[in-house]
């Protein structure tokens, strides 16, 4: 006989359990949400936890391991589609989905974009151009903004509010990318589109010698300030949300910009330690940010969204490996910090 699944409180209290292992950041600004959309916003992390961990033979975002990269993504694909047809999975973080995508309804184009995030990864896609690595930055993390914005109440009606609530999720990858450049090289992977190297110079596979440093640090740069533009973009839409969910984005804006601050601030030394924010650090955004939700009708009003940031696309469509979707122009310069 079966043993009976287990009920929505438990599975919320796994995810609750995933995120705080996984990220400090995320579970530190996941406190400021009224509590359903915080218990929303646990089981969407558990599930793009699991799936992560799934693509990387991670556990909780811990030290990678040998992982069968293609039988991890098509039990992620096989999962996802059981939990967004309703079926009762039986593993907790795709229960998880389950879930959250029918409380909240959320569009199953964007779940679908995550994961095809992860295929490019079980693919060992790498990008060439700048706008292949904004179109990863969508998969893995702008998708996931928009359906956090769906959690919190925006309509997947108002594209308005969704690309910004894309800017952020993008503006968090390019702060992960900078930070994780060594990480990354472990394993076996390179996130900085070959055009940046060809750049500077720095052959393939050797970025992170000693050499190669001070280009690198530049490299890194590029990516810290596109980050910082991205987030301030994700606070102009922080007027559409409630006061509880504004504080919870902005804190996370302001706590994940001090690590992509504290990159850039390195320089060439970004690498020798994992750059992270304390906790007191983590506090003082809290509190920060209250007073930014407080006025943000103020200090945010309704504007046109910046028109050279990377624009997402507005339908289902191909991957960084196929057409480009409608893009802005590119921020960077040709070389410099």
């Amino acid at each position: 006989m079966r043993s009976p699944l287990p009920a929505r409180a438990a599975i919320i209290a796994t995810a609750q359990e995933a995120i705080a292992r996984g990220s400090r950041s995320f579970a530190a600004a996941s406190r400021l949400f009224e509590r359903e959309t915080r218990e929303r916003a646990w089981l969407l992390y558990a599930w793009c936890r699991a799936c992560d961990d799934l693509a990387d033979g991670q556990d909780h975002g811990g030290e990678a391991r040998a992982a069968d990269a293609r039988a991890g993504l098509a039990r992620i694909r096989l999962l996802t589609d059981a939990a967004l047809a309703g079926e009762r999975v039986g593993d907790p973080a795709f229960d998880a989905l389950r879930i959250v995508a029918a409380e909240a309804n959320l569009p199953h184009r964007f779940v679908r974009d995550v994961v095809e995030g992860f295929a490019l990864d079980a693919a060992g896609w790498m990008p060439r151009h700048e706008d292949d690595l904004y179109r990863y930055a969508y998969h893995v993390a702008g998708a996931v903004g928009c359906l956090m914005a769906v959690l919190m109440g925006v309509s997947p009606e108002d594209e308005a509010t969704l690309d910004r609530a894309c800017d952020l999720g993008i503006a968090f990858q390019l702060a992960n990318i900078a930070r994780d450049v060594e990480a990354d090289d472990r394993m076996g992977r390179c996130y900085l589109p070959r055009d940046w190297l060809t750049e500077m110079d720095i052959p393939p596979g050797q970025h992170l010698q000693p050499r190669f440093r001070p280009r690198l640090a530049i490299l890194a740069g590029r990516l810290t300030r596109s980050a910082a533009d991205h987030a301030e973009s994700a606070r102009g839409g922080t007027p559409a949300l409630g006061f509880r969910s504004a504080w919870a984005v902005l804190a996370a804006a302001g706590i994940y910009g001090d690590i992509a601050k504290k990159v850039a601030e390195r320089g060439e030394h970004a690498w020798d330690r994992r750059a992270a924010t304390s906790g007191f650090e983590k506090i003082g955004w809290i509190a920060r940010a209250w007073w930014q939700a407080l006025r943000r009708r103020n200090f945010h009003p309704a504007a046109p969204r910046d028109p050279a940031l990377w624009t997402r696309p507005r339908q289902p469509g191909p991957g960084p490996a196929g057409d480009s979707p409608r893009a802005g122009p590119s921020r960077f310069p040709v070389r410099g910090p």
